[in-house]
This record gives C-alpha cells, sequence and structure tokens, in this order.
C-alpha cells in the first residue's frame, strides 16, 4: 500500500519492509532528518557507535553471525570515508551489507560544501553496488533494491548515498515487492548446470585422491549447505579442509576433518591439496594465501569449481569442470545424481586414507609449552576448553592471534567464526563481536584479539558498556605486532622495525576506566580460573594475558612456495628458514 511520508521516514520504513530489527550508526548533520525519525519510532534500535568504521564491523559481526544483512549508518564526507574500511572488509569476505550515507544538498553536491565528498565515487570500488538518491520518490525503491543486491548472488556491501533535502522531501512510499526488487541484468544463478554437475559427480567417484575444499560460500549459502556439505563428505568419505572463513561449515569433530588450508593451515590439509587427483571447490575462491605458488598448486588434479560468482571462475586457477551456482542447490543435485546412480567410492580412497592418517600423525600444531611463561597456543587450548558445550561466537582481529584461534579453537557450526580474512583487517574484532552480541544476547561472544589490534577500535568498549553488551576480549598480550615481527624474524634478518610496543596501556585499568571488567594473567596455572571468571562476569571484560613474547605461528607456508613446502614448529631452524628463501633471496609477503 502506497504511503505518503519524508525521505527520512522512508528509510526507517524500508528497514522494517525488509526484515531490519537494527542499525549501527553515528549521527552528523547529513544525517540528522534520519535520526530525528529513529527517536520517533520503536521497531528500528540504534546502536550507537563511537567510530562510523565500528559502526560497519559491528554490521559484519551482526550479518556474519545471523546470515541477514547487517545495516550501518553514518553522516557525509568523514562520516561515509571512515567506512570505507568496512565496506571493503565486506566485499573481500562476501558480507551483506547495507550502509546508508547523507550527503550534503542536492543544491550543493560539487561545490566542495562542508563535509562533501563524492561518496558514490570512492565507494564504486569496494561495494557491489551503489545509489545517489536525486528524488524521494525513487528512494524506497533504491533501499529494496539494495537489500536485493547485497543479498542475492555472492553477498556484498552496497551503498545508498542521500542527500538531506531527500530525507526533508514527502514523497510516496511503495512497500517491497519481488517484481519490482529484482533486476532485468541481475539475476545470479541459483541452479547449475546439470551436465556439468554429473561431470562432477562422476570425476568424484573415480577419484584415488579426492578433497573437497571449502569456503565461506558454503556459510553464506545458509545452514542447508552446511548440512549438505556433510551429507556429501559422509556419502563418498572425501576428506575436508577449509579457508580461514569456510571453518564450522564442516565440524571440527568430524572423522574426515583436516584442519584449515592454506598459509598457516595444517600440515595433513596442505599435503592433501598438493597431492590430491580431483579436488572439489565448494564456495572459496582461490586467495593467494591458499594457492601459494600458482604453477605448484594442486599440479596433478582434475579440478571442480562451484561458485554462486562467475566472475570467481576461472579467475585465478583454470579449472576442469566450472559450475555457477548456490552451493547449496549444487550439492543438493550432487547428492541427488549420488544416490539415484547408488554410486560407491574408489576403493582405492582407502589407501588415501592411510597415508592421511601418516600426515595426521605429524602433529604439527604440537608446541613447547611451559610452566612459567603462557604460550599462547596453550591459552587458546584453556578456552576452548572453558566454552566447551556453550553457545559461543568467537570474533578475532588481524595477526598470529588470528591464526592460532584458527588452529586451536574447534567451530561444529557454520556462523559461529566471525574474523577478517580476505581484508586482514586489524580493529575488525571487538566491533564485529558488538555486532554478534546485539543479534545473539544471550550468546557468549568471545574477540581474540592482540595488544594492537584491540587499540585500532578500543573506543568501542564504550558502545558495548552504553548498551549492555557482553563482549569478552581475550587479548594475547606479547607487546609486539605478532605477525609483523614473526615475518621481520624469518624473512628479514631479525630486523625488529617498530614491531615492538613500549608504552602499552594497563589494560586492566583501561577496563576499569569504560565502566568494564579487566583481569590480567601471567602464569599458566592462573588460566582456567581466570578464563572462568571472565566468562561469569557480566559486561564487558577485557583479559590481559601475557604471553611468551617470540613465540611463532606454525605451520606456515613461504609465499611463493608450494602446499609440500612447509616450515613447521620442529623445523624453523635459521637453515630451514634460509632454504626456504627463493633463488632471489627474497619473498612477497
Amino acid at each position: 500500500m502506497k504511503r505518503e511520508m519524508t525521505g527520512a521516514e522512508m528509510v526507517l520504513e524500508a528497514l522494517k519492509d525488509n526484515g531490519a530489527k537494527h542499525v549501527f550508526g553515528y549521527p552528523g548533520g547529513a544525517v540528522l532528518p534520519i535520526y530525528d525519525a529513529i527517536c520517533q519510532q520503536e521497531e528500528i534500535e540504534h546502536i550507537l557507535v563511537r567510530h562510523e568504521q565500528g559502526a560497519g564491523h559491528a554490521a559484519e559481526g551482526y550479518a556474519r553471525s545471523t546470515g541477514k544483512p547487517g545495516v550501518a549508518l553514518a553522516t557525509s564526507g568523514p562520516g561515509a570515508t571512515n567506512m570505507v574500511t568496512a565496506l571493503t572488509d565486506a566485499l573481500l569476505d562476501s558480507i551483506p551489507l547495507v550502509c546508508i550515507t547523507g550527503q550534503v544538498p542536492s543544491n550543493l553536491i560539487g561545490t566542495d560544501a562542508f563535509q562533501e565528498c563524492d561518496t558514490v565515487g570512492i565507494t564504486r570500488p569496494c561495494t557491489k553496488h551503489n545509489w545517489l538518491v536525486k528524488d524521494v520518490d525513487d528512494l524506497a525503491a533504491v533501499l529494496h533494491e539494495a537489500f536485493y543486491v547485497a543479498t542475492s548472488g555472492r553477498p556484498g556491501p552496497v551503498v545508498v548515498d542521500i542527500p538531506k533535502d531527500v530525507q526533508f522531501a514527502t514523497g510516496t512510499y511503495t512497500p517491497p515487492s519481488p517484481q519490482k526488487t529484482q533486476h532485468q541484468s541481475y539475476r545470479p544463478a541459483q541452479k547449475g548446470d546439470i551436465t556439468a554437475i554429473r561431470a562432477a559427480v562422476e570425476l568424484l567417484a573415480r577419484a584415488e585422491r579426492p578433497v573437497l575444499y571449502t569456503g565461506g560460500g558454503v556459510v553464506n549459502s545458509g545452514r542447508e549447505a552446511s548440512q549438505l556439505l556433510r551429507e556429501l563428505a559422509e556419502l563418498t568419505g572425501a576428506p575436508v579442509t577449509s579457508t580461514l572463513m569456510g571453518l564450522g561449515a564442516y565440524p571440527a569433530s568430524g572423522k574426515n576433518w583436516l584442519g584449515m588450508l592454506g598459509m598457516h593451515g595444517t600440515y595433513e590439509a596442505n599435503m592433501v591439496m598438493h597431492d590430491c587427483d580431483v579436488m572439489i571447490n565448494i564456495g572459496a575462491r582461490f586467495d593467494d594465501r591458499i594457492t601459494g605458488r600458482l604453477d605448484a598448486f594442486s599440479p596433478n588434479s582434475k579440478k571442480v569449481h562451484i561458485d554462486i560468482d562467475p566472475s570467481s571462475i576461472n579467475k585465478i586457477v583454470q579449472v576442469d569442470i566450472p559450475i555457477v551456482g548456490d552451493v547449496a542447490h549444487v550439492l543438493e543435485d550432487m547428492l541427488r545424481l549420488w544416490r539415484c546412480e547408488n554410486m560407491q567410492p574408489n576403493p582405492k580412497t582407502k589407501e588415501w586414507h592411510r597415508q592421511i592418517d601418516k600426515w595426521r600423525a605429524r602433529d604439527c600444531l604440537a608446541y613447547r609449552n611451559s610452566d612459567e611463561v603462557i604460550m599462547p597456543q596453550y591459552a587458546l587450548q584453556r578456552l576452548a576448553a572453558a566454552v566447551k558445550g556453550k553457545d559461543y561466537y568467537i570474533s578475532t582481529e588481524v595477526g598470529q592471534h588470528q591464526m592460532w584461534a584458527a588452529q586451536f579453537l574447534p567451530f561444529e557450526e557454520p556462523n559461529r567464526w566471525l574474523t577478517s580474512g580476505g581484508f586482514g583487517t586489524m580493529g575488525y574484532g571487538l566491533p564485529a563481536c558488538n555486532g554478534a552480541q546485539v543479534a545473539n544476547p544471550d550468546a557468549l561472544c568471545i574477540n581474540v584479539a592482540g595488544d594492537a589490534s584491540i587499540l585500532m577500535n578500543i573506543q568501542e568498549m564504550s558502545t558495548a558498556v552504553q548498551h549492555g553488551l557482553s563482549p569478552k576480549n581475550f587479548i594475547l598480550n606479547n607487546s609486539y605486532m605478532g605477525m609483523v615481527r614473526q615475518w621481520q624474524q624469518l624473512l628479514h634478518g631479525n630486523r625488529l622495525s617498530h614491531s615492538y610496543t613500549d608504552s602499552l596501556p594497563d589494560f586492566v585499568k583501561l577496563a576499569e576506566a569504560y565502566g568494564a571488567k579487566g583481569i590480567r594473567v601471567t602464569k599458566p596455572d592462573q588460566l582456567d580460573d581466570a578464563i572462568a571468571e571472565m566468562i561469569e562476569t557480566p559486561g564487558p571484560v577485557l583479559f590481559d594475558c601475557c604471553v611468551a613474547q617470540l613465540a611463532n605461528c606454525f605451520p606456515m607456508i613461504p609465499s611463493g612456495k608450494a602446499h609440500n613446502d612447509m616450515l613447521l614448529p620442529d623445523e624453523a631452524t635459521d637453515e630451514a628458514v634460509a632454504n626456504a628463501i627463493d633463488e632471489k633471496g627474497k619473498f612477497l609477503v
């Protein structure tokens, strides 16, 4: 039913009609009409962040933990430009995000007015699509379209830029309808080509050394896709590995689970990827952190790539069978064909699994523990033990702690792991944890952080306190930018250039300054009681876990090396590092 209302009121009405219940934002002059409308309704809850980047990452955490689009709101100029990092992060990790920005009045556009910038031009490279709305009667349709574009096909961020005069103007609001929302030119394929799917199934049945290589596309496709993946692994007996973004799509306790793949993936996952004869890529994009040296990537395998984004196929790795379609639909067809034709795994896969067991026995995540100093791996093992059986979500910042969390924290379900994969954004974890907590108020939400990363958006502690959120920030504090230091040690002659922070805050006092709880632990035998206290404490917590300063994250595939050329913990001597350096004496990192 059409109704007359202001542009600002249309924004709120469109959010409600598209299922949004929360918006993360920060007010400013160019969005004051929208904020005025916000305070005159109760259906949409506004979460006041302390920085627009925090709004974007919080909306990402909300989206990743629910599968629904996150909504962020910012003013013009610096408000919009502060959102760019989160938009790019969401684009690379395929996170559905609807960002609404204010713009100076239409008659001032192009005059270098106060807080004016070309938001559409700036955000074009870091969004799926964006709009500058010049007519209030177009606003409702654009907002409905924005939700459609953000969530359909390969998910991603969109921006709707609304001049202030359009927010004040009165026009006609029309509710969303599928016929009017969908594009003639943008209709992502859902069903894959059945001939290609049949060829993939037959290839998998003949395989002697298969692997299912899964990515964030399985998570984005919904819980059904994760269930179908589990059924496919069970029927075919194929081992399963995952990118950083795909963790949880297949359970860590599953008998076919190899662990994470890639630069800091497990020995068995990388060796399987290198030696496989059939690779089924399900919703991953052949990222450089996964492939290593391209000409040595799975050199003897037939490759199948299932992806809803046709531009991802043959973009980096040439494949034998491309399948464009939604992961859930394609997996459903694969399973139907396998069952209808009563297919069985190749008997020779038994030898493949025996080889995998030998690789697993290598214990690539082993580390030398200590009774005197907390090893970061041990801290995460104790955290994993403490949250076992609980309803929990884990976000991370970016660095060594992120990789250790991926290695040592088990995920049994999708949407429980929130991290910045493609863009590697320091400062992501705390606001993302806030967003997940807003979406899941009764769950335990933990941000695994580093002492450097947590400071990037530490002001979002204030957001958590104001809105009654309870993010538990588990800081592995080694006084370094850990991954930077590791690269400098291994690749740059141990010249630790500006990677040590000698003026860190007292995190306990900092927590108290925000009105939160601070906990510090320095000895391994203090961990269990302190972690229990962190979990049981109502409200936000900064947990300062002082860990070994020079611990390195292994396994590690040096950039430019193949999957079977890994540095393992007990091999990472100076000589081994020297041998891993290419003939020109350097890495591309």
